[in-house]
Parts: C-alpha cells; structure tokens; sequence
C-alpha cells in the first residue's frame, strides 16, 4: 500500500493562483477554440446553491464564484472577497473585489453576498448534500457599503471563511429569491466566473463560452464543451482517438496503456475518503437475513459486528489492485498529516479470526446474508471495491451480494432508506467538514448529518466535535479533531476504505493540466500546448 503525503506545491503560486482563482491569462500564441473534456460529472442542476456534489461545484465554477477559494494545498486564497478579519467572536468583516461584473452586466457588490446567505440560510429546501450548514449559524449580515459585508454569528464560527469556500455567490434579482425551478427552466445562468453558459443537456453535455471581460484575465479556451461520459472505458476511448483533449476520473489500470498511445496524464491525493457506511438506527434492513434468507434484527447496531466487518476488510487489495497504487489505504476521513488527522490512526491489516470470534460474541456464529450496495462509475474501483469486500466478508460468513448502480439511481435509493449497508465516497474542504457532515448525530436546526444516512448518533463525539469547531484555526484546533476522530473512529460507525488518486488523461493539443486534491475537472485548470 502507498503511504505519503500526496499535497506538494507543483507550480509557481503565481500560476496557482491565476488557475485556481479563475483562468490563467491567454497570450496570442496560447489561445485556442474550443476545449473538449469528456467527464464523468453529471452536471444535476444549474442551481449553484441547491446540492453540494463535486459534479454540481466542478462544472459550475466556470459560471459562478466563490468568495474564498483553496489552492492546492488547501489553503485559503482570496477570491470575490480580497480580505477578510474577525472583529469579535462573532463579528466577521469581508471586503470584495472591486470592479467585478456579473455576466450580465451588472455590478458585483455586497448586496449579492447578502442574498446568497440568505437564499440558502432561508428560502432553499435542499436535499442532504445541501450547502445550508455552512449558513446556519449566521444570525445577520448585511452591507454597510458596496465593497464590505459584516457578518454576525450565534456563536463563534473560527472557521467561517472557510465555510465561505464552497458557496457560490449569486446575483440579487430585482424581488424575491430565484427558485431552483426557474434556475433550471432554460435562461442563462449569471454568474462572475471566466465562462458564460451557452446550454446545457442535462446528463449529456454543458457548453461553454469565454467570458472576454473577466476581471481574472482572458481566459485561454474561447469554448469549453464537457461531454458527460460516465463509462470510464468509454472515457479513456474518447482521449486514445482525440475525440477530447482531456478526459477526468481515469481508472489506475487505463494509466499505462494512455501513455503507450500518447497520452499524458496527471494525478494527485484526493482530500476525500471512501468508505462502507451502516444503517444503525431501524430495528430490521432490507437485504439483510439469515442464512435461510428470513429477515434478522439490524445487526449493525452492535459495535462488534461493525468492528468483524471492519477487521475482515482487505484495504491492501483495494489500494494495490484495484487502484493499481493510486490510493492511500484509509483509517480516518483525510489522509495522515493534513490538518486535524490523527497520527494515531493507521490502516489495519485484516485479522478474520478475531473478526470470526467477534462475530460468534454479537451472536451470529454462522455469519448472515446483506446486500452490499454502490455507486458504478463514480469512484475510480468502485465497483470492483464492491467485489472486493463482499469476498473478503465472505471469509467469516458473511455472504454479502453486491449491487452496483448508476450514481442517480443508487443516491436515490439510499436516501429512500432501500439500503442497509452500502459503499460510498465524500469530500470536503477540511476534517471538520466531514466529521460535521458525515458522521455527527442528524441535526437539522444545526446542520449537521447531511451525509449521516446510517443515522449514527454519539453525543460524546457530538460534543468533542463541537469543541473542536469552536476553536480558532491552528495546532490546538487540529489536536481537538483528532481526538474527536480517534473517538468516533474506535466506534465503527463507516469503515473507511481508501483515499484515491485523481487520474486526469490529456491530449497534444493540452501544455499542462493542474490537479486539485478536491477533484474539480475544469477549464481553468487546463493550459493549451504552445505552439
């Protein structure tokens, strides 16, 4: 298994910001028509503030943009906002980038950052995945002049820019709140960022457009056309015959071949986990039975069993096979060393004899039947990491039958409760974000448990958590969530599986392509071959 820190400087933060921030200035010998990029991110709404999913924030970035955004390292760089101070434990002060125009024309001012709080804070009914979390513990906000905007808490929020780096700002309309319906219904989405939208099919295709006065600098490509080819050998076909310059989510094994015809390719560490997540909460679970097939009690609500499946878990297949080494074995939400991992929590090798006698202890001897559920086609593995880990449970008696879904299909049915165990992958811009999201009790009046589908409720890591957010950033704050993490952790509520590698093929027409740890496929990030 590959072990290390994947998050290294890669180009001058010069360039990272002119990549990261918007698009990289074009020179004449530089520029060129259309960039084709064929991605596996399905772009699910035009709505920029509605769902919180990579393919959503990737695709709309060329669009729209944030306040605050992360370069490479995670680190918080201006964006829409050129500074930012706290005034008070709960006062917050950001000033904006001026002379800064809305694809429409209009200006960019504090009135816009206004509404978009508050259109997320009040007015959407999102989904789980939602942005609301960000915004929930934000009792005012208002524009004292057109460049500032004052921010009042409920409570301290030590962490509030970075909250801010993953909202889009939106243009104030002349009355009321826009709903995602009318986002949705057809007129040109309007936003600050280096494209303006020409259509969008949704499942087949977004193009683009280059927006000539943005204020980051003229962007390279004069067209941008993604093509949604969520098949990923169908993706790799596509770059191999030069139908697209790029093409993102490139499976470990493809890596070789590409370059044998040509191809370059980029990867990096993804600032994400993957993982088995349980159904803890209802009392029985639909595709779980005995060994004749009759339904059992939930037996995910006993810790030992979860702590069995964990130890009857074979990371190092997953990372050395499947990922073909472009993966770091997981044991916590980050990989080790980023702020606010744990040292103390390292990868298992798997142990099935003891998992057996835990087993035997929770009272299933015998192991059970499950239906283990997944994705196909959104992570790099996933659905061989199904295979994986239904064999490797096979090995204490479990018997567990994969079910391997289109992402819409399996999101769907997830959230409807027609799953008791399944595979699934997030990210997030820090630790705290994914414990918040993925692991703390449901909470909506908070915002936490977006992501909790299993339910799992732990007041002891409730209240850690808690602690650790309220602590300002920096060592004692990182302390605090690893502790927090190494409590939640020893509890089994998800087995974390891997962190994989973002694996981007590109083409001769293509200089350079920058990856991100947040996995984002953009424009922006791609640089033409110089003539």
């Amino acid at each position: 298994m590959k072990l290390g820190s994947p998050f290294r400087p890669r180009l001058l933060s010069a360039l990272l910001i002119s990549i990261f921030l918007g698009s990289a200035p074009a020179t004449p010998a530089q520029e060129r028509g259309e960039l084709r990029i064929a991605t596996s991110y399905k772009l699910m709404t035009l709505d920029p503030q509605y769902a919180n999913l990579n393919e959503n924030t990737s695709l709309l970035s060329h669009i729209y943009e944030r306040l605050v955004y992360q370069d490479e390292n995670l680190e918080l760089k201006p964006g829409l906002a050129t500074s930012w101070r706290p005034l008070s434990d709960t006062q917050w002060a950001f000033k904006l980038r001026d002379k800064v125009r809305f694809h429409d024309g209009s200006a960019f001012d504090a009135d816009d950052v206004v509404y978009t709080i508050e259109r997320i804070r009040d007015f959407l009914k999102p989904p789980s995945g939602g942005f609301r979390s960000y915004v929930s513990g934000i009792k005012s906000v208002s524009a004292p002049d057109p460049l500032t905007v004052l921010i009042e808490t409920d409570a301290a929020v030590p962490n509030l820019p970075l909250f801010f780096s993953s909202i889009f700002v939106m243009n104030r309309p002349s009355k009321g709140f826009e709903t995602t319906e009318d986002l949705n219904a057809g007129h040109p989405p309007n936003g600050t960022g280096p494209y303006r939208f020409e259509s969008w099919s949704s499942g087949e295709s977004l193009r683009l457009a280059r927006n000539d006065d943005y204020w980051g600098g003229k962007p390279a490509w004069s067209k941008v056309t993604f093509r949604v080819i969520e098949n990923p050998a169908a993706r790799v076909a596509a770059l191999s015959t030069g139908e697209v310059d790029v093409a993102d989510a490139i499976p470990a094994r493809d890596v070789a071949s590409l370059k044998e015809r040509g191809a370059r390719v980029a990867s990096v560490g993804a600032a994400r986990v993957n993982f088995v997540q349980f159904d803890v909460a209802r009392d029985t679970l639909p595709g779980v039975t005995d060994k004749s097939g009759e339904p059992i009690a939930n037996p995910f609500k006993n810790p030992l069993v979860r702590r069995a499946l964990t130890l009857a878990t074979d990371r190092g297949i997953l990372v050395d096979k499947i990922l073909a080494g472009y993966g770091t074995a997981a044991a916590q939400v980050f990989p080790n060393g980023l702020p606010g991992t744990s040292a103390k929590l390292l990868p298992e090798a798997p142990n099935y004899d003891e998992a057996k006698m835990l087993l035997a202890k929770a009272g299933f001897p015998d192991g059970f039947n499950l239906v283990l559920a997944g994705p196909a086609g959104r992570y790099p593995g996933d659905a061989e990491s199904l295979q994986a880990v239904a064999q490797s449970w096979a090995r204490i008696g479990v018997n567990a039958q994969p079910a391997a879904a289109p992402f819409s299909v399996f999101n769907t049915k997830r959230a409807a409760g027609d799953y008791g165990v399944w595979y699934g992958g997030t990210s997030g811009e820090a630790v705290d974000i994914i414990l918040h999201t993925l692991l703390a009790s449901p909470d909506p009046e908070r915002g936490t448990g977006a992501l909790n589908f299993g339910k799992y409720r732990n007041e002891a890591f409730d209240a850690m958590l808690a602690r650790a957010e309220s602590i300002a950033v920096g060592p004692e704050r990182n302390a605090a969530l690893a502790q927090a993490t190494e409590l939640v952790m020893a509890d089994q509520p998800i087995i974390p599986l891997y962190h994989f590698h973002h694996i981007v093929g590109y083409g001769s027409r293509i200089g350079s392509y920058v990856l991100h740890p947040r996995g984002w496929t953009t424009a922006m990030q791609t640089l033409p071959a110089m003539e």
